[in-house]
């Protein structure tokens, strides 16, 4: 009996918030509404769109500093328990991709590479977005911020996931749009390609990516010239 192949396939990891798809909307909209809720102004979603890109949490803790309040733990565990009750409900109101997203996908699997997602959104939410906005079959594995005991920035949140999908972490690519994103897969000795037009306090650019893209449409490009395709 012939031996299995034991060759894994290139893989492009992909962050979601920000990265695939537009989101803040429906984030800050949330947020927006446990302000309210104690007592505090809302926020503009322009002013709030960079507070976004390492999970819920930190979103909450952002965005109640903006508005000169400290939260204690009990108050921070409180209202994060809020705002996934309150998101889960409002996940795509205003959720779409960003422009390109499929055809630059097509062309990533057409290559050969395996597809991921690693997002410090929680897995079940991160499914079901990806789900109603028509990727979710797409990826060999969806890994969120509660999927193993760590996550994004550290980086075994990112292998883990390559390990998950069946990729090969020798031939793999990060696709983010933050500071968190591209610290991760540094730390994981992975390239990274950071996009424009996501949610970021600082330009990517400042970030030390090593490729940055203004579209989807150079997404294939820029892995390209990151990711061997063919096996050593």
């Amino acid at each position: 009996m012939s031996a299995e192949p034991t060759t894994r396939p290139p893989i492009a990891v992909f962050d979601l918030d920000g990265t695939l798809a537009e989101t803040a909307g429906d984030l800050i909209g949330t947020l927006n509404v446990l302000l309210k809720r104690e007592g505090l102004a809302e926020l503009p979603l322009s002013q709030a769109r960079g507070l976004i890109g390492a999970g819920a949490k930190a979103l909450i803790r952002r965005g109640f500093e903006v508005e000169g309040r400290a939260l204690s733990p009990e108050d921070h565990d409180r209202l994060f328990d809020a705002f996934i009750a309150h998101y889960g409900e409002h996940l795509a109101d205003t959720s779409h991709l960003y422009p390109g997203v499929v055809e630059a996908l097509d062309a990533l699997e057409a290559a050969g590479f395996r597809l991921a997602v690693c997002t410090n959104k929680y897995e079940g939410q991160s499914v079901e977005l990806l789900r109603i906005l028509g990727i979710g079959d797409r990826f060999a594995a969806i890994c969120g911020r509660d999927t193993f005991p760590q996550f994004k920035p550290d980086p075994r949140h990112l292998t883990d996931t390559i390990a998950r999908a069946g990729g090969d972490p020798a031939r793999a690519v990060m696709v983010g749009d933050s500071r968190t994103d591209i610290d991760t897969a540094k730390a994981a000795g992975i390239p990274v390609v950071a996009v424009t037009f996501g949610y970021t306090d600082r330009p990517v650019t400042e970030l030390g990516p090593d490729r940055v893209i203004e579209h989807f449409s150079q997404l294939p490009e820029a892995v390209g010239a990151l990711v061997s395709v063919d096996a050593a």
